[in-house]
């Protein structure tokens, strides 16, 4: 494929992210009451809202500690609906759509285990928003296997997508992709769809009950993904997608598996080394560092993941 027709291909793959950030990615009930709130989405009647009014007067507490006091909703309700007013992602314990259970940012965003999460965020936020020749999207690699890798870049894309902007997470491991599976995506062509030239409408997909997070899934696993991801249809891809989305974050293989996530980290500009706690091994994370630093990539840091 000539550099035109794969500039072509990834200008179609992108027309979906121009439908899903014109406008804006949705309304806070900023306005809208915590009574008005439960009333609409937790059936309280007007009776019980009164009922509740008149013991917040009496009692000098607040609405979502009165509604609790009476029984008439639960703690994680009154959550709910302040994350609601305020446009947070939140997506309680007792929520009918829970999200997998391995993403405990989306899940469970006051627990202390959700902090590091946003540590991490703070610290990775220059490299993400610098101008148009600092910024870069943010490779997450490991050196083998099991270290964590996939559980850290979902969380940190959820983190991501809580703050104003939009965040896109690019599902990059062409070899056992699963980030389509933790947030209830379908894969569709992906990005194996794009780098082949078979980029459809609509590859790039809003992830449900994260309003500010977006994904382009691997899509289907194919024989050649080393090949397929030094492509320079990867590159203008990477470029194309800065300049649409604020934020984006980008899962790879486990180096142990092959050259792609160092490939993958080049077209990113920018890495994130992830190890696991009493499992990875010292010589194999030296070597991934080493080979990293000896191109352009910048190593944002290491973490080390105790999950």
């Amino acid at each position: 494929m000539n550099p035109a027709s794969q500039a072509n291909e990834v200008a179609h793959a992108l027309e979906v992210a121009r439908q899903h950030t014109q406008g804006g990615s949705g309304k806070a009930d900023v306005n809208a009451s915590m009574g008005d709130i439960l009333r609409r989405t937790k059936g309280l009647s007007a009776e019980q809202v009164n009922q509740a009014l008149e013991y917040q007067t009496s009692k000098g507490v607040r609405f979502g500690e009165a509604v609790v006091a009476l029984g008439l909703a639960k703690p994680e309700d009154v959550l709910w609906a302040l994350a609601q007013q305020f446009h947070y992602p939140y997506n309680p314990q007792q929520a009918e759509h829970r999200l997998n259970e391995e993403l405990v940012v989306a899940n469970d965003p006051f627990s202390p285990q959700v902090e590091a999460f946003r540590d991490l965020r703070t610290q990775l936020i220059p490299l993400m928003m610098g101008d148009e020749q600092q910024r870069h999207a943010i490779a997450v690699v490991s050196a083998e296997v099991g270290d964590g890798k996939t559980f850290i870049t979902a969380n940190l894309a959820a983190a991501f997508s809580q703050l104003p902007g939009r965040t896109l997470l690019v599902d990059a491991d062409l070899r056992t992709p699963r980030m389509h599976e933790l947030f209830g995506v379908e894969p569709g062509t992906g990005l194996s769809g794009i780098l082949a030239g078979r980029a459809e409408p609509n590859v790039i997909k809003p992830v449900e009950h994260l309003p500010n997070l977006y994904m382009l899934p691997a899509g289907i696993v194919p024989p050649n993904p080393a090949e397929l991801l030094q492509r320079a249809s990867f590159s203008l891809l990477m470029k194309e997608l800065l300049e649409k989305f604020d934020y984006v974050l980008v899962d790879t293989p486990a180096a142990s598996l092959g050259s792609d996530a160092r490939v993958i980290a080049g077209h990113c500009g920018a890495c994130m080394v992830v190890g696991r706690k009493n499992k990875s091994r010292t010589p194999a994370v030296q070597s991934l560092v080493k080979q990293l630093t000896k191109s352009t990539v910048k190593i944002s840091g290491f973490l080390m993941n105790d999950y």
